[in-house]
């Protein structure tokens, strides 16, 4: 699962990494605690006379169909299980057509000790963007205004079997946001790959080497609280206060 994360990184850090263009006028808020129903960057692709272009825009975060009938249906969509997103009626249309990614520094993650909750922090060694395998949809508002809306892909965590952070991973949560390497993303936001279905395979059977990269550390718990906000949030636990 993903429910909160980091992308604090400048637009041109974003556009150079993410090999993407990017609209002059284009802001990115630095967030270190981002949550459901913000407003978030995406990377994805179009079509325009017949060349293909990868753009950033700005998206909240919970994704809204086209034939709902209030935003608010987007909180219970921040992300989507690839397991079944091909066949929900909030994911369907969206899985054939608009598929994107979505770039974070790292996500936080809770982990169970009988009744208490330990924050952690899972992040890529080299400090490097993290390009979540995800989804995005237009939704028309009464006032004639269009909302662009995302949702994170997600699949089954890897076992404690496996060998260093994937073994580590399993005791965060049993659900994993599903990270893609570059080759992928080309191929997952391409709206001329026209099976999404076949494509959830693919990126579900390569996420687990993409993830082999990441580290985690633990955090305080002020990020438990998303008027928290600030780099202090990602820096290893201690017993200093915020």
């Amino acid at each position: 699962m993903c429910g909160r994360y980091v992308m604090a990184k400048a637009i041109g850090d974003l556009v150079a990494e993410a090999e993407a263009e990017a609209d002059a006028n284009l802001e990115l808020r630095q967030s270190w605690n981002v949550a459901p129903t913000t407003d978030v960057p995406i990377v994805l692709e179009r079509l325009i006379d017949d060349e293909l272009h990868r753009q950033i825009h700005v998206a909240r975060w919970g994704l809204v169909p086209g034939w709902a009938k209030e935003l608010s249906v987007g909180v219970r969509a921040f992300n989507a299980r690839s397991e079944t997103a091909s066949s929900k009626p909030t994911f369907r249309s969206a899985v054939k057509k608009r598929r994107a990614v979505v770039p974070v520094e790292g996500y936080y993650e809770w982990k169970k000790e009988g009744s208490k909750k330990r924050p952690f922090y899972v992040h890529r060694e080299d400090g490097k963007l993290i390009f979540f395998a995800g989804l995005y949809e237009w939704w028309k508002d009464e006032d004639g205004s269009w909302i662009l809306s995302t949702s994170i892909m997600t699949m089954d965590s890897p076992s404690a079997e496996e060998p260093g952070v994937l073994g580590e991973l399993s005791g965060l949560h049993d659900r994993l946001p599903i990270p893609l390497d570059h080759q992928m993303m080309a191929r997952w936001m391409n709206p001329a790959e026209e099976d999404g279905e076949g494509l959830i395979e693919q990126i579900r059977a390569q996420a687990f080497d993409v993830a082999s990269e990441w580290t985690m550390h633990e955090v305080d718990t002020a990020v438990g609280n998303v008027r928290n906000n600030s780099p202090q949030l990602i820096e290893e636990h201690s017993n200093s206060l915020f």
